[in-house]
């Protein structure tokens, strides 16, 4: 198989791709693809690909490819010339004014999409692929051009030297490529990508199972004939015309059971199916009957996607049966249309009419398969991080699907595994964002409790828009995860902001500042933030001291409290201002020790260190334990009327209160009314009904912070008010 790998390909020739595009479309414009042939040839010159071939076979290859969707002569040209932009001297104007517009158009778009993939790094991955996704919702085209392209590059992807750029590629296509390929439906070349990728990314596991496919394909070989045949006797008794043939289990799709279920190669009982294409919608479940009567069909293996197709356009029935040997064997049935879309998809019925390419259905078809990508636009609309794109992306195009209605009647698909929020965000963010409870089948259920076919679910909401408890373990869709962080988000912001607006007032006030009197907006544009809103939430959040907003608001402010009087932080810098004992002596290093956190009022030693100064401690502290067989290090330390006056300490509280609705502006409003500045503040250990916030506040002495533990005692929502020494 190497050595067949190995061989340069042939290029398809100018007529040969004519006679390709005439089989399905006897109208074509032969000058239009003849003189794009050309140009592409002469564009591309001398360039060679890895493989050695000229590099136009390339260009040529995925125009041929195309041919197998019966793409229209805009996408087959488009396919000629979609790497002449970005390779060679022509320009976007040249292919318009030589080729039309809606070429360049396409070009230019495919273009776009092959300068995304320079870069391997996974965050640049993320991010294309948003870039991606809104670049296809345009013209489907494009995308199909581009898978084209990339199947190409995947057939001739062994050429490549680099073992790490062969892996890059590859895991890209099996990450993005090959599922957009599955989501619109054209298996055709989704199946090919996924196996190709495979084979470059496990080499031994494709081998292995390829080789086991090659020697159970001689062993069956008269067995699935046998079968066939009596499929084919059973239906032409019932005077049915059918085509009916025998099918194998991909190699990746092998692997993928075998990676899922932990079972052996020989306990896969699908990796030899058939397939019975008859006539009309009917004769299908007329075919299924016969099998069933003839046959025993394994239960819980029967799918119906003629009634309920997937939501990439795909239709058939599918059975399994145990034949008198006791092989189990899938049969799949279907219509020619439907074998039709099966394999091609979005391309099925995607085609110009009014001089217009877009979804044109014939009578009876699904919905336009586009419809199965609107779900990962939508979640471009969430904004958010790259990253969680790029996985909520994932989630939309892996997962496999249940059917559940609302108690109107309409009908939506969801990936197996979904809940009530997943399904209230499919049919509406506005839903998901107020839903409070759920009714499925007229009974109340958790909001974590999965939907199943079949399901009738009514959404049970709420005024205030409010992200639900523990919600990531209520939803797995992508759109609903990426609405939910939108959600999230929001509220967050609207919670710092109403705690930040507070703590700006009361800073102001407290420095000897009228907050009528300054304008925020000067604040806004020192700070460099957009908007007073912005400020306020960097204010709750602690990223900004109120310090910092009267200097910015009122350049050259002196610190003043209420009577007057300078206040000073009391820090290792000013440390000595403030202390009084013996052995303190003028330019002497004082550390006040994050251990204990020492606040003016209470107790304090000071431990002699020689060089490095004296360690300022409480006298309570832990720390002191390992100095009591070294009284003479020791040093008495006391606080002096300095430090009462105008010294300003950091003491830090945790709170532990209920997860409602305003607790971070409740405590930021006793704080202020305290008379006590935030500097910083952290929620940790988030839960459905609790949390802990961390709060550290600038106060005059021990007694101050001690009135505000009290104080902040009295809110109903507190549970409990510790006193934290360390600062770390």
């Amino acid at each position: 198989m190497l050595a067949e790998q190995q061989k340069k390909s042939r290029i398809l020739r100018q007529y040969e791709l004519l006679d390709l595009i005439r089989a399905y479309n006897p109208n074509i414009n032969e000058d239009l693809v003849n003189r794009a042939y050309v140009y592409a040839t002469k564009m591309h010159g001398s360039q060679l690909r890895a493989s050695g071939d000229p590099y136009f076979a390339h260009p040529v290859e995925v125009a041929g490819i195309l041919t197998q969707l019966k793409m229209d002569e805009a996408a087959i040209v488009t396919g000629l010339l979609h790497d002449t932009i970005e390779d060679t001297e022509a320009t976007f104007n040249e292919i318009s004014e030589l080729f039309g517009e809606e070429v360049a158009t396409l070009v230019h778009g495919v273009t776009k999409l092959t300068q995304l993939e320079v870069t391997a790094e996974r965050t640049k991955q993320a991010e294309n692929l948003q870039k991606f996704v809104l670049a296809l919702s345009k013209d489907i085209r494009v995308l199909l051009v581009k898978l084209a392209d990339r199947l190409h590059n995947m057939r001739t992807l062994h050429f490549i030297k680099k073992p790490e750029k062969r892996q890059r590629i590859a895991r890209e296509t099996i990450d993005i490529y090959a599922p957009l390929a599955r989501r619109i439906g054209v298996n055709k070349f989704a199946s090919e990508l996924e196996d190709l990728a495979f084979r470059h990314l496990h080499p031994d596991a494709y081998e292995a199972i390829y080789e086991q496919l090659e020697t159970n394909r001689i062993k069956y070989a008269q067995s699935t004939e046998d079968v066939v045949s009596k499929i084919n006797l059973l239906l032409s008794e019932s005077d049915m015309h059918a085509d009916v043939s025998g099918r194998e289990k991909r190699p990746f799709s092998i692997w993928k059971k075998l990676d899922k279920k932990s079972v052996s190669f020989n306990e896969i009982s699908d990796i030899y199916g058939f397939r019975i294409i008859v006539d009309t919608m009917l004769e299908c479940y007329k075919a299924l009957a016969l099998v069933h009567t003839r046959w025993r069909y394994v239960p819980g293996r029967f799918k119906d996607y003629i009634s309920v197709p997937k939501t990439n356009g795909y239709q058939s029935l599918h059975t399994s049966i145990v034949t008198s040997s006791g092989m189990r064997l899938e049969i799949q049935i279907r219509t020619e249309e439907m074998d039709k879309i099966a394999e091609l998809g979005v391309a099925a019925h995607w085609k110009y009419k009014n001089h217009s390419y877009g979804y044109h259905p014939d009578e009876n078809s699904p919905a336009d398969p586009i419809e199965a990508l609107r779900n990962i636009f939508s979640i471009l609309e969430d904004g958010g991080d790259p990253e969680d794109f790029f996985e909520n992306a994932k989630l939309e195009m892996f997962q496999d699907q249940v059917f559940v209605f609302t108690p109107k009647g309409d009908l939506h698909a969801l990936p197996r595994g979904a809940t009530s929020v997943d399904f209230a965000y499919a049919v509406h963010t506005g839903i998901g964002d107020t839903i409070v409870g759920a009714k499925i089948n007229g009974i109340n259920v958790p909001l974590r409790t999965p939907l199943r076919s079949g399901d009738i679910v009514e959404i049970l909401r709420s005024d205030v828009r409010k992200p639900p408890p523990n919600w990531e373990s209520l939803a797995i869709t992508g759109k609903a995860r990426s609405g939910i962080r939108r959600l999230v988000r929001e509220f967050e912001r609207q919670e710092f902001s109403t705690l930040g607006k507070k703590l700006a007032g009361h800073a102001l006030r407290r420095l000897g500042l009228n907050p009528e009197d300054i304008d925020l907006k000067v604040a806004c544009e020192k700070l460099k933030f957009k908007n007073i809103e912005e400020l306020h939430e960097a204010l709750g959040r602690g990223k900004l001291t109120g310090t910092a907003l009267a200097e910015a608001a009122v350049p050259g402010f002196v610190r003043k409290n209420a009577l007057g009087e300078a206040r000073i932080s009391i820090d290792n810098e000013h440390g000595s201002n403030f202390l009084k004992g013996d052995g303190l002596t003028d330019g002497v290093a004082i550390h006040f020790m994050e251990c204990c956190s020492p606040l003016p009022g209470e107790r304090i030693v000071g431990i002699q260190k020689g060089e490095k100064g004296i360690e300022v401690h409480t006298i309570d502290c832990d720390k002191l334990a390992d100095y009591e067989d070294n009284e003479e290090l020791w040093i008495d330390l006391s606080w002096n009327e300095e430090a009462r006056k105008n010294g300003l300490a950091v003491g830090r509280l945790r709170l532990t209160c209920e997860n409602t609705k305003g607790v971070f502006a409740d405590v930021g409003k006793i704080i202020a009314n305290c008379d006590g500045n935030i500097t910083n503040l952290r929620a940790e250990n988030r839960k459905e009904d609790f949390i802990d916030l961390l709060v550290d506040i600038e106060v005059a002495d021990n007694k101050h912070l001690n009135v505000i533990a009290a104080s902040l005692r009295s809110l109903p929502s507190l549970i409990e008010v510790e006193r934290l020494r360390s600062q770390d």
